[in-house]
């Protein structure tokens, strides 16, 4: 029984994921980008092979016949999953998880779940030819909401920081009033050469310091950061230093901090999308 109710609790979560991506999938190709993993121009091809493939392993994942297929192709994908991942943990930025269609970004609760996911996928294979019976269904069901619920309170327990604190000095080792020039906000975009969602909001940044002075910060060297940013059009002031990240308990990047002249933190965010950034200047008063 626990390897059909396993087969069950996976098609169903793979399911609601690639409805979820087929809705918006260009913001789950945005998603796939961001990950740094693929060259930019397999990342669409990648999008809807990556939807495609959860929906078809969901299907077969149902009849036992061909439940094995479906659960190779489901240990396939969650194995990939747990990669592309690992590969932004390690380096420490921020990145939209693409995982259910919102806007939930990688980190040990997503790894979490995802790793479970792969363990009833390997479950669900081993009992390839078990007939299903009415009660799995409440097994499939209670085994979700503890994947679910185990990955909540991992993420929960997450030592990741959170941002500085409201009303909190901001720190970047240099006198932050010397860019408020004769206005009484600053916004500081903490950003980083190797995250494809800190270059996707670049222009945004730069359409922004029409309205409030933008300082894009960054734990890179500065030289790189600034070929970065040549690259890309973008001429703003730039602040850099290896710990700027852990001295304002920022987690990672795409990230933004608006300050009042004096460097008081007034709004702090993450900031993959423009409406974020929007949010925190009204936030912020500006």
């Amino acid at each position: 029984m626990t390897a059909a109710a396993a087969a069950l609790a996976v098609a169903g979560v793979l399911a609601v994921a690639a409805l979820g991506k087929l809705r918006d999938l260009d913001r789950f190709a945005e998603a796939v980008a961001g990950y740094q993993v693929l060259p930019s121009g397999w990342v669409p091809a990648a999008a809807r092979a990556v939807a495609g493939a959860e929906l078809v392993s969901a299907v077969l994942l149902v009849p036992p016949p061909v439940r094995l297929w479906g659960a190779v192709l489901a240990v396939v994908l969650f194995s990939a999953f747990l990669t592309g991942m690992g590969v932004v943990l390690r380096r420490g930025t921020r990145v939209a998880c693409g995982c259910f269609g919102a806007q939930e970004e990688v980190g040990t609760g997503s790894l979490t779940r995802t790793a479970l996911l792969l363990v009833l996928a390997v479950v669900a294979g081993f009992g390839a030819g078990t007939p299903f019976e009415p009660g799995q269904l409440l097994v499939a069901a209670l085994l979700v909401v503890v994947v679910f619920g185990v990955a909540a309170l991992v993420s929960r327990r997450d030592g990741t920081p959170s941002g500085p604190v409201l009303g909190s000095r901001f720190e970047i080792g240099t006198d932050v009033s010397a860019f408020a020039g004769s206005g009484d906000r600053v916004l500081f975009a903490f950003v980083s050469p190797l995250c494809g969602a800190c270059r996707a909001m670049l222009p945004e940044f730069r359409a922004t310091a029409d309205r409030v002075p933008v300082v894009l910060v960054s734990s890179a060297d500065q030289v790189a950061v600034r070929e970065h940013l040549a690259e890309h059009g973008v001429d703003l002031p730039v602040v850099t230093g290896p710990d700027v990240f852990d001295a304002n308990g920022v987690p990672g990047p795409p990230y933004v901090v608006v300050t009042d002249g004096s460097g008081a933190v007034l709004a702090h965010g993450g900031a993959n999308r423009p409406e974020q950034v929007a949010r925190l200047l009204d936030a912020a008063g500006v």
